[in-house]
Parts: C-alpha cells; sequence; structure tokens
C-alpha cells in the first residue's frame, strides 16, 4: 500500500441541492434523522458497502471510510433552490412520500432548509406552476445570480466544501448542439446572448457550480454536464462532474439482470418495458418533449451490455432491418400511485435450438427511497474526488446512474453493465485510498 493523498474531509460540506420536491426532502430528512441514530441510511454503499484491498495474507475488506477519508453526515448542512417556496418540511409533508413519525423528529432543521429562488425557464417543465423563481434577463443572469447564492450560502453556513446536486425534474430534450455545446467559449457565447434554445436552465446550475469550485451531479436524464463544454469547464476549474440519471427501479433492474442473458449466451427477441407513476416527476414526464430525455437515457442501458455485434446469432434480430432484438420503454403518469411507482418487465428470451421462453419482473418500488442513497453516495464520493485531485467525468460513479457519461465524440461507450460498474467503483476508491486497482474489467 502507497499512501493516499486525499485531502482530509475538515470543517462542513455544503450539499445544495437544486428542487426541493419528493427526492431531495427524502435524502434530507434520512440524513438529518441517521445523524440522530433515529433511522438507518440503508442503501447507502458508502455507509454500508466492504471492499477487498490487498491480497493473499493482506486481503482485508473494509468500509469506505477507512480506505478514504470520508465527510461524515454531520458535517452536512443543506441548502436548496426550487419553483415552489415551501420549506423543506411542509415539501417532505407534501411529497407524502415518509410517514409524519419519520419527519417530525427533524421538523426544526427542515423548516430551517428555505428553498432560494429557482433559475427557471417554463418552456423547460411546462407543466410546473411555482413562482419562486429569479428575475433574469439572460442566461448569464442566470449564472451570475446562482453564482452569488452559491458564495452565500457558503458563507453563511461557513462550509469549507460545496456539492451540487440535481435532483429537480427532466427537461426537455436537448439535443447536442456542436455550435454552442461543443466548446466552453461557444457556451458562454450563447449564455449572454440568452440562446434559451440551446442553454438550458440546468446548464445554468452546472456553471455556477462548477466555476465557484463545487462538483456538479446531474440526476435526471438532461444534457446538461453531457456536452464538451461542459467538461472543458470542468477540466479548467479542475472539478469533478457526474451524470446522468439516478439510477434507481427498472434500469437497476436492467443493468443486474441483462448480464444474467448474456453470462449464460442465451438470446434475446425483445424487451418490453412500462412504468407508472404518479409523483411530480411522472407529471412532468407526461410532457412528450420531457419524456422523450428519459427515453434515450432508459433504451440505452441494454444496447451496450447485449450487442448485436458481439454476439449476432444471440441479439441480432428484431427491430431496426432486422439488426437487432426490440426494445421499448413506456412511461404513464398515474396519480394514485403518487411516488411508488411500479416497473413491468416483459423479456422475451431464446435457448437451445431457438426454442422461446418469457421472463417477467414486476418491481413495486419507492421512487425517491430508492434516489435518496443514492444522492448521499453521489455527494460524498464527488466531494471525496474533488479532494483526491480527480477532475472532469467521474466514470467510476457509473454505477448509481441510468445513462452514465462518456465521451461520445471520441467514440466511446458508457459501461452499463452493474457488475463492471461497481468494479470501476471498487477501484476507485482504492486508488484514492492508495491501494492497487486491482481488478479487471472484462
Amino acid at each position: 500500500m502507497t499512501q493516499n493523498n486525499v485531502k482530509p474531509a475538515e470543517g462542513k460540506l455544503g450539499i445544495m441541492v437544486v428542487g426541493c420536491g419528493a427526492v431531495a426532502t427524502t435524502f434530507m430528512t434520512g440524513v438529518l434523522m441517521a445523524r440522530k441514530g433515529l433511522t438507518k441510511p440503508v442503501g447507502s454503499m458508502t455507509q454500508y458497502d466492504k471492499i477487498r484491498v490487498g491480497k493473499g495474507e493482506a486481503k482485508k475488506y473494509l468500509p469506505y471510510s477507512e480506505i478514504v477519508p470520508m465527510a461524515k453526515l454531520d458535517d452536512i448542512v443543506f441548502g436548496s433552490w426550487d419553483v415552489y417556496p415551501q420549506n423543506a418540511y411542509q415539501a417532505a409533508m407534501y411529497a407524502e412520500v415518509l410517514k409524519e413519525k419519520d419527519i417530525e423528529p427533524v421538523r426544526d432543521e427542515l423548516e430551517k432548509i428555505v428553498p432560494m429562488k429557482a433559475a427557471f425557464d417554463k418552456n423547460y417543465a411546462k407543466r410546473l406552476e411555482g413562482d419562486n423563481v429569479k428575475d433574469c434577463k439572460t442566461r448569464w443572469e442566470m449564472v451570475e445570480a446562482l453564482r452569488e447564492d452559491i458564495r452565500n450560502f457558503k458563507k453563511a453556513n461557513g462550509c469549507t466544501r460545496i456539492v451540487v446536486l440535481w435532483a429537480a425534474s427532466t427537461e426537455i430534450y436537448v439535443p447536442v448542439c456542436e455550435e454552442v455545446h461543443y466548446k466552453l467559449g461557444d457556451l458562454e457565447a450563447a449564455m449572454k446572448a440568452d440562446d434559451r434554445e440551446h442553454v438550458a436552465p440546468s446548464m445554468c446550475y452546472a456553471y455556477a457550480a462548477l466555476t465557484e469550485g463545487a462538483p456538479f451531479i446531474m440526476g435526471a436524464p438532461n444534457t446538461t454536464v453531457d456536452i464538451p463544454a461542459m467538461w472543458e469547464l470542468a477540466e479548467k476549474t479542475k472539478m469533478p462532474i457526474a451524470g446522468k440519471d439516478f439510477k434507481t427501479g427498472q434500469t437497476l433492474v436492467k443493468s443486474g439482470f441483462s448480464p444474467i442473458i448474456g453470462t449464460r449466451c442465451l438470446g434475446l427477441s425483445g424487451w418490453f418495458s412500462t412504468n407508472i407513476l404518479g409523483n411530480r416527476d411522472g407529471l412532468v414526464l407526461d410532457e412528450p418533449a420531457n419524456f422523450r430525455t428519459k427515453e434515450v437515457s432508459k433504451l440505452s442501458t441494454l444496447e451496450t451490455i447485449l450487442k448485436p455485434d458481439w454476439q449476432p446469432d444471440l441479439y441480432g434480430h428484431g427491430n431496426d432491418e432486422d439488426t437487432q432484438y426490440y426494445h421499448k420503454v413506456r412511461i404513464n403518469y398515474y396519480p394514485p400511485r403518487n411516488d411508488n411507482k411500479e416497473g413491468w418487465d416483459n423479456i422475451d428470451i431464446f435457448g437451445w435450438m431457438g426454442y422461446p421462453m418469457q421472463i417477467k419482473i414486476n418491481f413495486l418500488c419507492r421512487d425517491s427511497i430508492l434516489a435518496a442513497p443514492l444522492c448521499l453516495d453521489l455527494c460524498l464520493l464527488s466531494d471525496l474526488a474533488a479532494r483526491a485531485g480527480r477532475y472532469g467525468t467521474q466514470r467510476f460513479l457509473s454505477f448509481f446512474l441510468k445513462s452514465p457519461m462518456h465521451d461520445y465524440t471520441q467514440g466511446e461507450e458508457a459501461v452499463n453493465n452493474l457488475y463492471q460498474q461497481y468494479t470501476m467503483l471498487k477501484n476507485a476508491i482504492r486508488e484514492m485510498g492508495g491501494y492497487e486497482a486491482d481488478e479487471e474489467i472484462d
């Protein structure tokens, strides 16, 4: 083992969350309750997982905090932006994810988390009606106002470090445009020219975070930091970025189950996925332009795990002029379910001599309950990466994300296989801890 060069996690860590809805308030409430010893942070890798370091007689299984210096739950201070002015306590009660008995013990702390005015453009989320919104004439004004918010929050709360996390709604789909999104100078010019078509509000948050020395995490499938101009900014500011889209329900199942089919060399004729959910996320995704953003993120998972060009006999028929199995994803807004979404997967496979079989998966999951630990892990690990001097796209965080960022300009493919992603995560923790990154990603 060599010595690790990670700066210690001294002082307070400010976690500034864009969006103070179901996911954000479930995350905040859980952290506040856990540090009082009133609940357990179940589902969090940083709090529970143990990684092997060393081999042979030197082999040990250690929690992350014994390998690398992690920020403690006690050191976290929460801030937020939202289009609705309700404080985190009111928002948590309104979301109806958690029972009152699990919110009340930290009511005082939640009431102090009052969302700042959001940088918002209704064209990007037409179904949202909030009025707690900044009055900015241009996208560049949005950036400046958000930078000021970050500076003020950091000073007012005595934080030594800040992480900015997007846990707000999915924006409409913004296709990558080479003239605006490939070079940082072009993106900045577009912000100053108030190019509202190519510059989403989320890009203003990301730009503000990175220029204020805060890692940025994109928890929705928005294009935001998944563009070369933002990669350039992350390199320039030496800040980590991660995204996109929290991997919670159906895609978690897909990234974990499809390797079973691939490893066992079974064939796939088609995979049909459908979801019903009724929270604010479901409402926004009921808009076709917003669903398109999510669809792109959900579809990419399978195609990088079960590849027709690798195994044409197994995965080379279906749609696309008979070159691939059939893959379809649907999301339906269904208000009675609220945050308790349901994912159905119908998987048509075939085996020996082409005989067909079916697999049905019905996942009745709680969206925010699955997302909250991901928020915690992504924030703590992004903070760790920044202290370790790691910047740019943090591929080791792919484990937590539906549509992991990758350099598509160079033909790089995202790693979507859950077990390969876990290996990347373990290797990164080992490296930052001064151990050898000793697992191969096959």
